[in-house]
């Protein structure tokens, strides 16, 4: 499959669903073999089989990525199976919903595994790839949020908005670093995409839908597909001097 990412081997983490999913499917579109990653290893699977039926490659991996002794076992694996990696995504994320002022002990919890899966593991994974990332003068793409700048207004813990945050300063951080080594690492930030993160909110907070499309200019939410062209711009050299930089998806929610 010829394209944008012709060449490349790309791992996205995260990908056997929802934005992460997406993307894994547009980079074997767009050319690259893909290597998806995830906690589920049927969703891995299923993104792969996807890939496949349409004439791409890819193989999945079982990953927990706030384990770093597992990150680096699998970038061994991914190493032998497949060879050098060239793009990185970062996207695997969870959510909580306790407010600070919920159960102590439930918000401490919450700290504690968002943290572990949407701050620590970007650098978990990161590291475990750096040194492929560093011989290819690699792409590493980031999944930050509207939250990497805002505390939204419906119902969202202060750990995913930290995380968010995190995020986005990480990003600068290692574009500072890494660019002497000819890495480029960008990020995008999603407004409210409709994914099954999201989906018991969605189907259960009603008033929490209206108030994000108010304060939407586009007026709709978001699909994971809507994320697909930046992720594969930011991964392409299309955005060959682009680097430290966040793209916002989010229909015009930080615009007004």
């Amino acid at each position: 499959m010829a394209g944008l990412l012709g060449g490349h081997l790309a791992v996205v983490t995260g990908g056997g669903s929802g934005i992460g999913r997406g993307i894994a499917l547009g980079y074997a579109r767009e050319g690259a073999r893909v290597a998806v990653l995830d906690t589920h290893a049927d969703g891995a699977a299923a993104t792969v089989r996807d890939i496949e039926a349409v004439g791409g490659r890819a193989r999945s991996y079982t990953l927990d990525v706030a384990d770093p002794g597992a990150c680096d076992a699998v970038a061994g694996r991914i190493a032998e199976d497949m060879g050098a990696v060239s793009i990185l995504v970062n996207c695997a994320g969870i959510t909580r919903r306790n407010g600070i002022t919920a159960d102590r002990d439930a918000v401490a919890a919450d700290w504690r595994i968002i943290m572990g899966v949407n701050l620590d593991g970007v650098f978990n994974v990161t590291q475990a790839f750096l040194a492929p990332l560093r011989a290819n003068r690699g792409r590493i793409v980031n999944i930050g949020s509207i939250q990497s700048f805002v505390h939204v207004r419906t119902p969202s813990s202060p750990a995913y908005t930290a995380s968010k945050h995190g995020v986005l300063g990480l990003t600068r951080a290692l574009a500072a670093e890494l660019g002497r080594d000819g890495v480029r690492v960008n990020a995008i930030g999603p407004g409210f995409i409709e994914t099954a993160i999201n989906a018991h909110a969605r189907a259960n907070n009603p008033e929490m839908v209206t108030s994000f499309l108010t304060h939407t200019p586009l007026g709709r939410t978001g699909t994971p597909d809507d994320i697909v062209g930046p992720a594969v711009f930011l991964a392409s050299d299309q955005s060959a001097y682009m680097t430290g930089a966040i793209l916002m998806v989010d229909g015009g929610y930080m615009t007004v």
